[in-house]
């Protein structure tokens, strides 16, 4: 069963100094679509455009052309209907330190235009965990309760998509943690999150899809599983009872990653070289393989073949 496109991107430019013989394209034709449930994953260096994708989509840049529907609105069309149907999750904590997390919540309610009965601040402070600190002042909430209250508000008007823009940038592991399980806990009640992340390993392990921009330009989008599958290289562990000498390029694309007592890690073209060649090599050299472990890549790999240039 196909599931429905919450967001649909077709041909978006986001050109600035259009007038000069060099137009800067922070955006560049891209097409795009996210689907209903998934957590998609938007990768990319710095200024590779995703912040620019991000406050297109919040209203915040004007995009130069295209289209961009968002939960069936038309960005054009349907300006408030759009922004109605994202909440978004800042990088930056910006909370007004005079606050309670329950003023705040209550102060976003009303910007939204949400009457009071129908506003669900308590089940809000809940989900993150804000509940015992409902009434604090936001200064003397720790880092990781404001990440969380950055989530709460972009939750008080019950948005179907939710944008996380670097949210674990600059945070140590425990928080992290904490923040992928409210992350986990939106999606499993039907929020659909799109995330954006230096973290790759992140990405690589809660995301459905993956999308990486760079410089303006979409280079990938497909599965986090077919990204990973299309990684050429791998690398092969070997424990030995005595060191051995093998040379680079002994088998085609064999390469010595790294040597030490006893250990020797090689690395090779996995489309030109099979595991058995190489263990046929090693044994060649009367050793006896005390242990094998393989590393089959990760989407780091990927990343860095597809935003080098």
């Amino acid at each position: 069963m196909n599931k429905k496109n919450v967001i649909s991107v077709k041909k978006l430019n986001k050109i600035y100094s259009k007038k000069s013989s060099n137009p800067i394209y922070a955006i560049n034709n891209l097409n795009l679509d996210v689907q209903e449930g998934e957590i998609f994953g938007l990768l990319g260096p710095n200024g590779a455009g995703k912040t620019t994708f991000i406050n297109i989509l919040a209203g915040t840049v004007i995009k130069s052309s295209g289209e961009v529907n968002v939960w069936g609105f038309d960005l054009d069309k349907n300006p408030r209907q759009v922004r109605a149907s994202i909440g978004i999750v800042p990088q930056e904590v910006n909370l007004d330190p005079f606050f309670s997390p329950r003023n705040l919540l209550e102060l976003q309610a009303g910007l939204y235009g949400i009457k009071k009965k129908d506003r669900i601040t308590d089940t809000i402070l809940k989900l993150v965990s804000l509940e015992d600190h409902a009434n604090s002042y936001a200064r003397s909430l720790s880092g990781g309760m404001k990440r969380r209250l950055l989530i709460a508000k972009s939750l008080v008007h019950q948005p179907p998509i939710v944008i996380l823009d670097e949210p674990t940038a600059g945070v140590d592991v425990e928080l992290r943690k904490n923040l992928w399980k409210n992350v986990k806990s939106l999606h499993e009640q039907g929020v659909t999150i799109i995330l954006t992340t230096h973290y790759i390993t992140e990405a690589e392990e809660v995301c459905d899809r993956i999308g990486i921009l760079n410089k303006g330009n979409l280079v990938a989008l497909d599965s986090t599983k077919n990204l990973l599958s299309k990684i050429q290289t791998k690398k092969v562990k070997f424990k030995l009872d005595k060191n051995i000498q093998i040379k680079n390029n002994q088998l085609d694309s064999l390469k010595i990653a790294n040597a030490s007592e006893n250990e020797i890690t090689l690395s090779y073209d996995k489309n030109r070289i099979k595991i058995e060649e190489i263990i046929q090599l090693i044994k060649k050299e009367n050793v006896k393989i005390l242990d094998i472990s393989t590393d089959d890549g990760d989407l780091e790999e990927v990343f860095i073949g597809l935003t080098k240039n």
